[in-house]
């Protein structure tokens, strides 16, 4: 029991470190470009990455709570990252309609 707990927590102390070494390599592409939807792909794995974090960290204390926490930040993320989509191919977020006389 008490190795597998520990063989649990190595895995997550692992997946941690490589987990923020992908955080630090996606920075470069954010920060790099060379294109707009390159650093929008990029904050989105950062986003992703994030989420990763927060389940790895859960995993290793053991508390529910960062779950809930992955959670919001995916839907968070996602919902992001449509929106920059969006307005990178069309240039507008809201589409308004004009009244028809």
């Amino acid at each position: 029991m008490v190795a597998e707990e520990t063989v649990v927590t190595t895995a997550a102390d692992v997946g941690i470190v490589l987990v923020s070494a992908l955080c630090i390599l996606c920075s470069y592409r954010v920060v790099k470009g060379p294109t707009v939807p390159d650093r929008v792909v990029a904050l989105d794995a950062i986003g992703t990455n994030v989420v990763a974090l927060a389940v790895l960290f859960a995993l290793k204390t053991g508390r529910g709570l960062f779950v809930t926490v992955s959670l919001v930040l995916a839907i968070i993320g996602f919902l992001s990252t449509i929106t920059v989509a969006k307005f990178v191919t069309e240039g507008d977020i809201i589409e308004r309609r004009e009244e028809q006389e």
